[in-house]
């Protein structure tokens, strides 16, 4: 990861995350190595987001989290860099009500 601006690395995809998690999408990066994307939940609802090398690993890391769990939150109205494996799937899942979720893959922070 380079600790430089972020730099968008390939086409932003967008979900719509709700009580069950949708089927997820594949955030594919155009650099080599690139393994670092930026999520944005515009919504009003925290999004615990699911991410994986495949679809299936994806939707089980998607659980909304009471106590301990593979769901990584994304709080209403954020945005943030995380690192995930290159050309993540991702996916989430509310508590209650819906959220847009967009992800773009690229490097930095």
């Amino acid at each position: 990861m380079s600790t430089n601006a972020f730099t968008p690395l390939g086409n932003t995809v967008v979900f719509t995350a709700a009580t069950t998690a949708p089927t997820p999408v594949l955030a594919t990066g155009a650099g080599l190595g690139c393994n670092n994307y930026e999520v944005m939940n515009p919504g009003n609802v925290t999004v615990f987001l699911g991410f994986a090398s495949t679809a299936a690993n994806a939707t089980n890391n998607a659980t909304v989290i009471t106590s301990t769990g593979y769901g990584y939150p994304v709080l209403p109205g954020t945005d943030k860099v995380i690192a995930a494996p290159p050309n993540a799937y991702f996916t989430g899942i509310t508590a209650s009500g819906t959220a847009t979720v967009y992800i773009t893959p690229g490097d930095g922070l």
